[in-house]
């Protein structure tokens, strides 16, 4: 990993967790855009962090449970987590999810002054929650989330109906409740999230503000 410009200037992680299809992108762009204009910014997502699936064959990569902690390279997302903080540039890791494995080329992450970190286990992972300076969690109704899920899986990541309905209900859901749903406790905001409920984002982007600016 590069080393970039030498400062003392801290850098703020903001975690944002929540289950699958909650609108954790969305309210990281918009938090994003609405109150850190004057400082940099780069999103991570914990979605690229899977494990590389490539010594497997296909019928048993499609076994994997990948809404439990195990399916993560927890270690290297640490990893990236602490050479961000030290203003350190990243190679973050790129995910075919229709094959369940790393492509070979990799993205260029540069130091900033604001890192966001969205994934619905990133409040769970003890030392990824640990590295957050400022940690929300975005509450949205089951059904909203599943059909959101659906609408994704189907048309992004080439999945079946069936497919995903399976999945939903027998490592989705109980996964979500076990794991997920219980790392509400460890949030400091928690966001009542679902279409056109821009009052609640921008509430949380002027406290964000606010505590990014204590920050530094």
């Amino acid at each position: 990993m590069e080393k970039t410009q030498n400062t003392k200037k801290p850098v703020t992680i903001i975690i944002i967790a929540g289950g699958s299809g909650s609108g954790k992108t969305t309210v990281a762009t918009k938090i994003s855009q609405q109150i850190l204009k004057d400082k940099s910014v780069e999103y991570l997502s914990m979605d690229n962090y899977y494990n590389d699936l490539s010594y497997m064959d296909s019928d048993e990569r499609e076994e994997v449970n990948f809404d439990h902690p195990n399916a993560l390279d927890v270690e290297l997302l640490e990893k990236h987590l602490m050479a961000l903080k030290n203003r350190e540039t990243i190679e973050v890791p790129q995910y075919d999810f229709k094959e369940h494995v790393r492509d070979k080329k990799s993205k260029i992450m540069k130091a900033a002054d604001v890192i966001i970190l969205d994934g619905i286990l990133a409040l769970h992972i003890e030392s990824i929650r640990d590295l957050g300076d400022i940690k929300l969690f975005i509450k949205t109704a089951d059904d909203v989330r599943f059909i959101r899920r659906l609408e994704r899986d189907v048309k992004e990541r080439g999945r079946t109906l069936d497919s995903v309905i399976d999945q939903y209900l027998n490592v989705v859901r109980p996964m979500h409740q076990f794991f997920v749903e219980p790392s509400i406790d460890f949030a400091d905001l928690i966001v009542p999230y679902y279409e056109g409920n821009d009052v609640a984002v921008d509430i949380v982007a002027t406290k964000i503000a606010a505590l990014v600016e204590e920050k530094e």
